[in-house]
C-alpha cells in the first residue's frame, strides 16, 4: 500500500514525539511492505517564526493533497500566551484546520492499562472491571461556532454566544457513534442536556431516530451533568459516549485523566469523506522540550489510529497498540508514568524498545 502522510510536527514537545512516531510507522512500512511517503509541514509557532502565520496556505496544500494528517502539537509558554507569535496559535492551527477539511467527528478513547492501575487517580475498586471508553464527539457545531458577540446594552456590558444544529450534523454523528458501537460492546450512551436546551432536544430526537437503523446497538440517553459524574464513580458502565461539541469537549477531557497521563491519549478527528487528522490530545508541554523525557505513546497510538481509521490497515493498528501495552507492561515507563520503584527511560528507549516487539511480534 502506498500511502502519503502530511507530517505537521508543531511545537514543544510535538518534533519529539513525532520522530518517535515515524519510527514506528517506518517499521510497520517495512514489516509489511507497504510505501509511506511523509512530507513535512509547519503549524503553530514553528510556522510563525518562518511564514508569520500560524496555519500557511502551503500547509494546507500539503494536507490537501496527502492520504491524511499525523499532527503533533502547538502553543507556547504560558507565560508569553499574549505575544504575537503564540497568541491564538492554538485556535487558528486547530479550528483552522477543522474548518478547512470539515472534520466533524472526534474520537477519544481513553483506557486504562491494568499494569498502570497504581496511577489511575480512581480507587481500585472503581476500576476493577476494566476502562476502555470511546468519546465521539461532534465538532463543527454547537455554541463554539454559533454568533459570539459582546456588546453595551442600557450602559452594561452583554455577551452572547449562540448555540446551533441542524437536523443533518446531529444525523451525520449519530449514524458515526452507532457505526462505532457496532464495532465494540454494541453499547452507545447519548449525552445532552434535553431537559434545558432545545438544541439537545433535537439532538435526543435525531440520535433516537438514526437508532432505528442500528437495532442491534443499545442506546441510552443521558444528561451531561450526570454523565460527568457516573464517568468518576462507575467509568466501568461507559463503552461508546456520543456528544455535541462543548459537552464532548469537556467529557472527553475527563476521561483522559482516567488513565494517569495525557501522554497516554490518542485522538483522531474525520470529516464524511473519511480524510483525518490524527493527534495527541495532550499540549506542547513546552517545559519538557528537548530533554528527550516526553511520553510518545499519545502520538504513536494517533498513528495506529490512522492506519486503522484512514488505511484499513486493522492488523498493523493493533501491532502497534500491543507493542505499546508489552512496554509498559514489562515496566517500560517514561517519567509521566513511572513508578518509585521504577527507573523511568528517555523518549528514545521508550520508542525503540516498541520498534523492536514490532520487528518480533
Amino acid at each position: 500500500m502506498k500511502k502519503k502522510i502530511a507530517i505537521l510536527s508543531g511545537d514543544g514537545i510535538g518534533p519529539e514525539v513525532m520522530q518517535a512516531a515515524l519510527k514506528v510507522l517506518s517499521t510497520i512500512e517495512k514489516r509489511f511492505n507497504h510505501e509511506f511517503q511523509f512530507e513535512e509541514a509547519l503549524v503553530g509557532g514553528a510556522a510563525y517564526d518562518k511564514q508569520g502565520e500560524h496555519l500557511p496556505k502551503k500547509t494546507l496544500e500539503i494536507c490537501e493533497n496527502s492520504d491524511a494528517i499525523l499532527f503533533g502539537s502547538v502553543g507556547g509558554p504560558v507565560s508569553e500566551q499574549g505575544s504575537e507569535k503564540w497568541k491564538n496559535c492554538e485556535k487558528i492551527s486547530l479550528l483552522g484546520l477543522r474548518k478547512h477539511f470539515l472534520f466533524n467527528a472526534n474520537f477519544r478513547p481513553a483506557k486504562i492499562y491494568s499494569a498502570l492501575a497504581d496511577i489511575c487517580p480512581l480507587k481500585n475498586k472503581l476500576i476493577a472491571s476494566g476502562i476502555d471508553v470511546l468519546v465521539i464527539r461532534e465538532l463543527l457545531g454547537g455554541i463554539y461556532f454559533g454568533e459570539h458577540k459582546t456588546e453595551i446594552v442600557n450602559q452594561k456590558r452583554k455577551a452572547i454566544d449562540v448555540a446551533e444544529y441542524t437536523e443533518d450534523q446531529i444525523s451525520s454523528i449519530a449514524h458515526i457513534g452507532f457505526q462505532a458501537a457496532k464495532q465494540r460492546k454494541q453499547k452507545l450512551v447519548s449525552v445532552d442536556k434535553a431537559n434545558v436546551l432545545d438544541t439537545s432536544k433535537l439532538w435526543r430526537t435525531i440520535v433516537t431516530e438514526v437508532h432505528s437503523n442500528y437495532p442491534e446497538v443499545m442506546l441510552e440517553h443521558m444528561l451531561v451533568d450526570n454523565c460527568a459524574m457516573q464517568i468518576i464513580q462507575n467509568p466501568s458502565y461507559f463503552d461508546v459516549i456520543l456528544t455535541e461539541n462543548m459537552f464532548g469537549d469537556i467529557i472527553s477531557d475527563t476521561a483522559a485523566v482516567l488513565p494517569g497521563s495525557l501522554g497516554l491519549m490518542p485522538s483522531a478527528s474525520l470529516n464524511s469523506n473519511g480524510f483525518g487528522m490524527y493527534e495527541p490530545s495532550g499540549g506542547s508541554a513546552q517545559d519538557i522540550a528537548g530533554k528527550n523525557i516526553a511520553n510518545p505513546t499519545a502520538q504513536i497510538l494517533s498513528a495506529a489510529m490512522m492506519l486503522k481509521f484512514s488505511f484499513g490497515l486493522s492488523e498493523e493498528s493493533k501491532i502497534i497498540e500491543d507493542a505499546v501495552e508489552k512496554v509498559i507492561s514489562d515496566g517500560g515507563r517514561t517519567i509521566d508514568i513511572a513508578r518509585e520503584d521504577l527507573n523511568s527511560i528517555s523518549t528514545l528507549q521508550f520508542t525503540e524498545r516498541i520498534v523492536n516487539i514490532i520487528k518480533h511480534l
